[in-house]
């Protein structure tokens, strides 16, 4: 019998084990008529990263090709990205299920936008009359997650505005759930946000115009936060670009901008669940995970916190397994420092594996 071996602390307990990978899953003991045992690599042993706002086949103006689609897969997996969400793109790329080198992936299906009130070739763009089968056809499409654009600039208002009506959003998160779906928004504004909550919606991403009252409703109804603060930090862009053409839009912005650390802060602090997305693809790169990582832990968030949150936190929520038990399906990544006390070495991987194979 062959195997894997790796040695060092395990997290997210940190207790020193040797950990042994036979036929692609996690053992702790010795495997029986082991002649011998090819060490991998010894450091600090993470389960998979996850990116939990990802765009897989998506650039500006639409979808990509297969080999772009590999290319991305690939330079997510090599930054320790073992299983992706991805949030809305308009590829097929259920192929990639197919592929035990590319990281896990759960499809949201396409963007369900209200017409000419998103970006051009992202998504599915409807009128309120036909949001809830719109959604059904996602839900089915996908791998149990919709993605709503919650709103969006209206050029007639010149603002941030809801990109449906609440009673339309209502039937269709409720048709989500009893195709037994989840559903998660883009929300950059405050107006969308109750209509969403009031609902049952299951994450909010970005989440920048959330109040006192959003946060103490999320904790209650259990919904998620992915903020994507890479993203947010492009604010000032939209800001400038628009200022001269929607300057009730460029100061509703302004705003959100000043409020984003606090908001992060608060929904931390009032116990929301939070998650790290990197929003790879569109005008975002990918391979990039850490450095959303990096950059919630610089707003302020404790360093093993959002850690967890791309690890075996994001894990757990996503409905895979949260850490290396016994027996587990062998997804992690090897450090040579701990992640813990020093997030930058999320920048250089010793090893990641990936059902069980070294692949990078």
């Amino acid at each position: 019998m062959s195997a894997l071996r790796f040695s060092g602390p395990v997290l997210p307990d940190g207790e020193t084990r040797e950990v042994y990978v036979v036929d692609g899953r996690i053992t702790y003991e010795r495997p029986a008529g082991l002649t011998g045992a090819e060490t991998a690599a010894e450091g600090w042993i993470v389960p998979g990263l996850v990116d939990a706002h990802n765009h897989l086949g998506l650039e500006d103006g639409g979808a990509v090709d297969d080999a772009e689609i590999e290319r991305t897969a690939i330079a997510d997996r090599d930054n320790g990205v073992l299983l992706t969400r991805d949030c809305g793109s308009p590829a097929d790329t259920r192929w990639v299920h197919e592929r035990e080198d590319l990281p896990r992936l759960i499809r949201c299906g396409r963007h369900v936008a209200r017409t000419r009130r998103y970006l051009r070739g992202y998504g599915v763009e409807v009128e309120p009359d036909s949001l809830v089968d719109t959604v059904a056809e996602q839900a089915l499409d996908g791998d149990g997650w919709v993605k709503l654009v919650g709103d969006w600039i209206s050029r007639e208002e010149g603002d941030l505005t809801p990109s449906f009506p609440a009673d339309a959003v209502t039937a269709a998160i409720e048709v989500a759930h009893a195709q037994g779906a989840k559903v998660t928004a883009h929300c950059f504004g405050e107006d969308s946000i109750s209509p969403l909550l009031d609902a049952g919606i299951d994450c909010i991403e970005h989440g920048t115009g959330l109040t006192a009252a959003h946060l103490e409703q999320m904790v209650a109804g259990g919904v998620a936060l992915v903020p994507t603060v890479l993203q947010t930090a492009k604010f000032p862009e939209f800001i400038s670009a628009a200022r001269d053409k929607f300057p009730t839009y460029s100061a509703t912005m302004e705003t959100l901008l000043a409020r984003r650390r606090a908001v992060l802060m608060d929904a931390y602090d009032a116990g929301v669940a939070l998650y790290v997305g990197s929003d790879g693809g569109g005008s975002s790169r990918h391979g990039v995970l850490h450095e959303e990582i990096l950059a919630m832990a610089a707003m302020g968030l404790p360093n093993d916190y959002v850690l967890g949150a791309a690890s075996w936190r994001g894990r757990a929520w996503l409905g895979w397994n949260p850490g290396l038990d016994e027996g587990d399906p062998a997804d992690f990544v090897v450090y040579p420092r701990n992640p813990v006390e020093d997030l930058s070495v999320l920048t250089e991987p010793s090893r990641v594996v990936l059902r069980g194979k070294v692949v990078a």
